[in-house]
């Protein structure tokens, strides 16, 4: 698979440049996306809000957390527990202010930790979401091996991933924005001038579609789904756990 790297001539690997760089837009995360994406981010948030709400989870893990969105919203669901998971400690900090501000403490709980090694024990959640995180683990597979792991026997895992339309004019449309207009905001209004430089290419390079259904496949998923949003810009998968 190919490998973006955000920070060329950096001795760092994937996961701790990854890390450094969402620590240091840590703040202005939120913000950006609402801006980069038009605000329609929020709108598939919570169409993954509905698919997890359907299967009335007791437990859910939400991977990649970042600032916690996707977590407080999940909060509309029956759960009687929600863990937002993230190994950047600046955007974890970011997420623990807006769910105190919610007053969902004692439902919603920020924790630090790597995707690909997590510190839970087999066949622990009921359903598990990733938004916009899934490319940037270090190794795919290793990330959804350990997701697989966690998830119990029958549960439900949603991921909310950018994807290339595939047609006419949404196709050229969408190349000239990601590789133009998305780095030259990043540039403008983030402190990381390459972090938005990185997330547009890691968008175009990553797989999407049938090729993520079928790493899903190989991984040991069933009923694997795909539901391209907003013309393909991005797409919610679906699968679960025998």
């Amino acid at each position: 698979m190919t490998k973006v790297n955000p920070y060329k001539n950096s001795d760092l690997g994937k996961k701790e440049q990854v890390t450094k760089m969402f620590d240091t837009i840590s703040k202005d995360y939120d913000g950006l996306n609402r801006v980069i994406s038009f605000g329609i981010d929020i709108k598939w948030r919570k169409r993954v809000v509905e698919i997890v709400k359907k299967q009335q989870p007791k437990t859910i893990l939400d991977i990649a957390t970042g600032t916690g969105d996707l977590a407080i919203n999940l909060a509309e669901t029956s759960a009687e527990e929600i863990v937002g998971l993230d190994i950047s400690p600046g955007m974890l900090e970011v997420g623990k202010e807006k769910v105190k501000a919610k007053q969902l403490d004692n439902r919603v709980k920020m924790i630090i930790g790597d995707s690909e090694n997590m510190p839970f024990e087999d066949n622990t959640f009921d359903a598990i979401t990733v938004a916009f995180g899934v490319r940037n683990f270090e190794t795919l597979e290793n990330g959804l091996k350990d997701i697989l792991r966690v998830l119990k026997p029958g549960g439900t895992f949603v991921i909310l991933e950018t994807s290339v339309p595939t047609k006419f004019p949404f196709k050229q449309g969408y190349k000239v924005y990601s590789k133009f207009i998305l780095p030259s905001i990043g540039r403008l209004f983030s402190k990381d001038k390459t972090a938005y430089k990185y997330l547009s290419e890691s968008a175009s390079v990553f797989p999407y579609g049938e090729a993520l259904n079928n790493i899903l496949r190989n991984i040991g998923f069933i009923n694997v789904e795909d539901k391209p949003q907003t013309f393909g810009v991005a797409t919610i998968y679906t699968a679960s756990k025998q």
